[in-house]
């Protein structure tokens, strides 16, 4: 049997009207408990990455910072690794890489990037973690490929943390399911995103069942690895109120249309009721699943702290 990792907390946050208020977020994340700092990765509203996050890791002493994740699509592999070794040498080793396929078809269209089909934006993908990893060991490095090609080429800065920064993989699929049980140091269990919008299809992907059959690819394709992977979670539904009741209310409000309340309860995309009952739900979780590094968004960083506070470094 596996033993459990400990518990990490991270928050989600996008963007902030201006640099007073992002480094407050980032000195609020950091003492109240959190672990981790990480913004996505879109064309969207939000702060670029590795400015927002360079400036969050200036602002902190302890705080780790990373994206949630990165898309591959949007970077040449050598020109991330170079910002995410030089981000990991002026945090004092700090970073961690989350990055991804890419499957947002929005971000695609209004930047005029070519949405390629899924397979080869994973073949791609491939390719990319194979450089970013080659860049940051030590000595020069070629690597040719069909979308992709390094000659001679030795990577600097080299990151603080050897042999590199811990790299989360974002995953809901089977196929970036098992390259992340490969090459990852924590898999990241994502909905399937194929459909390139959140539709019905990914609502069920989040069931319970689904998110079972997602580790269980990990776990077959991890083999002996298994035991050094860390499992996150990207909560998207929390609502912390003194009853469940009052916390499925309260998330139904939100939401397009109503959807059962055992469904709610059951997914580990969500987090409802009171402290204790989080607590209680995350424990299970671990044991059942494995998942231990727990992200919410910047809006449940007050509410959620309790629970960090308690189930932190256990």
């Amino acid at each position: 049997m596996v033993e459990p990792h400990p518990f990490r907390f991270g928050v989600q946050a996008s963007s902030a009207p201006d640099r007073r208020s992002w480094i407050e977020l980032a000195k609020d994340v950091e003492g109240r408990g959190f672990d981790v700092l990480a913004i996505p990765d879109h064309f969207d509203d939000q702060l670029a990455p590795v400015p927002a996050l360079m400036a969050a890791a200036s602002a902190t002493t302890e705080l780790r910072v990373g994206a949630l994740v990165w898309d591959n699509d949007f970077k040449h592999p050598v020109v991330l690794a170079k910002e995410l070794a030089t981000m990991d040498l002026l945090s004092d080793g700090r970073v961690e890489i989350g990055i991804g396929a890419g499957w947002e078809r929005s971000d695609y269209d209004s930047s005029g990037i070519p949405y390629d089909r899924a397979g080869i934006r994973v073949d791609r993908f491939i390719e990319a973690i194979s450089i970013i990893k080659g860049h940051f060991a030590e000595g020069g490095f070629s690597r040719k490929g069909s979308y992709y090609n390094v000659t001679d080429l030795d990577g600097l800065p080299k990151p603080v943390q050897r042999p590199h920064p811990p790299i989360l993989i974002g995953a809901g699929g089977p196929r970036m399911l098992r390259i992340a049980a490969r090459e990852a140091n924590i898999v990241g269990i994502n909905p399937t995103l194929t459909a390139g919008i959140v539709d019905e299809s990914v609502i069920a992907s989040m069931s319970s069942s689904a998110v079972a059959a997602k580790i269980d690819i990990v776990r077959q394709a991890a083999g002996d690895r298994m035991a050094d992977i860390e499992l996150n979670i990207r909560t998207f539904t929390v609502s912390i109120e003194d009853t469940v009741e009052r916390a499925i209310d309260a998330v139904q409000a939100h939401l397009p249309r109503p959807v059962p309340p055992a469904f709610l309860l059951d997914s580990p995309f969500a987090l409802i009721g009171p402290p204790s009952k989080l607590i209680e739900d995350l424990l299970e979780r671990r044991e059942k699943w494995g998942l231990s590094y727990v992200i919410v968004g910047p809006e449940n960083i007050e509410s959620f702290a309790p629970v960090v506070e308690a189930l932190n470094g256990r």
